[in-house]
Order: structure tokens, then C-alpha cells, then sequence
């Protein structure tokens, strides 16, 4: 992290930390429900392409939709990210959640 010093009227400076993305280039993310989008007129998933810088008090992301062909601006607070598990994981919701072999019939549990 980056850190700015401001100075202020009476002399002293104030140190600021420069805000960081959540989201890293190459994740997959949605576009959150919002009052202002019409969810079914968007894509599914997203891939963040690019880190932008603050604007205001908000980061910023560029992502696209393999079903565009152009990207979009997004903010961080109307994007989540989606964890998409290897294909052919073969693992249940369940074990995904609570973990793998953690059951009372798992045969390394018992002595």
C-alpha cells in the first residue's frame, strides 16, 4: 500500500493509506441487483480485465462478459465475486461448505 501524506492549516500532516481493490484481474464476479439495472439485460459473470484508479470515494473496475464485446466500468460496491469450483470436482455443496471427509462415518475418524 501507498501512503499520502496531507497537509493540514496548522502545519502537521495527516497520513492517509491508498484504499485497496478487493477484487484482483482475472477474477470471475456478477453485478449485483440494483435499483438503477435491469438484472435479465445483463450477462451472467463477469471477468475483472483491469484495476482503475479511485474516483471520488469509490474504486473501480474494468470487466467484461465473454458474451460482449465491449467492457465495462464497474463499481466495487455493486460487484461480488463468484467462486466457481474446478469442473469435474466432483464435490457436493455440502462438502464444499463443511469440507471433505469431516462426517462420523469417515473411516480416518475412527481408530
Amino acid at each position: 500500500m501507498t501512503a499520502t501524506r496531507i497537509p493540514q492549516r496548522n502545519g502537521r500532516s495527516i497520513r492517509r493509506e491508498a484504499a485497496t481493490h478487493i477484487f484482483k484481474v482475472g477474477q470471475t464476479v456478477r453485478v449485483k441487483d440494483g435499483f438503477l439495472v435491469v438484472p435479465s439485460k445483463l450477462p451472467e459473470t463477469y471477468r475483472i480485465t483491469a484495476t482503475l484508479p479511485v474516483r471520488g470515494n469509490v474504486l473501480q473496475y474494468r470487466i467484461r462478459s465473454d458474451d460482449e464485446r465491449h467492457e465495462r466500468v464497474a463499481t466495487e460496491d455493486s460487484l461480488e465475486l463468484i467462486n466457481l469450483s474446478p469442473a469435474g470436482s466432483g464435490a457436493t455443496l455440502i462438502e464444499r461448505t463443511f469440507g471433505l471427509g469431516h462426517g462420523p462415518n469417515d473411516e480416518r475418524l475412527t481408530s
